[in-house]
């Protein structure tokens, strides 16, 4: 697995609002242009989704992807690792948020692929960053509309 490329953002939203999203792995594509479909395929005792089945589409990163969720550190972070794809060999990342204070959230993505075709190293980090950077964009100005 690659080292992972990350990016930070704050959102004006209270640290409550902004785990309701992330937590809610079925509704990414409301808000998300990147991941066309997710469906929960597990859950947990808590019905938190443990495994989850999406379709990305993510520039160069386009697949259909089945997905684990670590609920271990929740809530200050979720992270997933890859259970199967067509395309991908590994993907492996966490969303870490905190409160900065009452009304607004850090929120820090982490990501790292691996793909099952020979892609130079900055190639495919330009692509991660480019990924977590639209994807804290895009949750940003869905919780401060």
């Amino acid at each position: 697995m690659s080292d992972l490329s990350s990016s930070t953002i704050t959102i004006e939203a209270p640290l409550a609002d902004v785990a309701k999203a992330l937590f809610a792995i079925d509704q990414y594509p409301t808000w998300s242009t990147s991941i066309k479909s997710s469906e929960a395929v597990e859950t947990d005792d808590q019905g938190r989704i443990t495994k989850a089945k999406m379709t990305i589409d993510a520039g160069m990163m386009k697949d259909r992807v089945i997905l684990d969720y670590d609920w271990s550190s929740a809530p200050g972070k979720l992270s997933f690792s890859l259970d199967d794809a067509d395309l991908l060999t590994g993907m492996d990342g966490a969303y870490i948020i905190s409160a900065i204070d009452e009304d607004s959230t850090q929120v820090t993505y982490e990501l790292g692929v691996s793909l099952s075709m020979p892609i130079p190293a900055m190639m495919r980090q330009k692509a991660e960053k480019t990924t977590i950077d639209q994807a804290l964009s895009q949750l940003k100005a869905w919780l401060e509309s």
